[in-house]
């Protein structure tokens, strides 16, 4: 059984559809962190599995790239 929330199957999309809506919106990792007020390294450890997203961050990623929230989980799979 996964110990941290990142590890857990349903968040394993996650990491790879936020570095998607992030090239879709044609923003570099470092763009988009400037944007959100967070290093680059940020953005790179949420496209990357090693930090957890949580649904604040979530929204805000998803506005800042120009996606619903809604929208974004329902791309997801997640019926929202």
């Amino acid at each position: 059984m996964p110990t941290k929330a990142q590890h857990h199957a349903r968040y394993a999309p996650v990491p790879n559809f936020l570095r998607r809506i992030r090239q879709e919106a044609d923003l570099t990792q470092r763009q988009l962190g400037a944007k959100l007020r967070r290093p680059q390294s940020w953005v790179y450890n949420c496209e990357t599995g090693n930090r957890r997203v949580d649904v604040a961050e979530f929204c805000d990623w998803c506005l800042t790239c120009g996606v619903s929230p809604a929208s974004a989980l329902r791309r997801l799979g997640f019926n929202a």
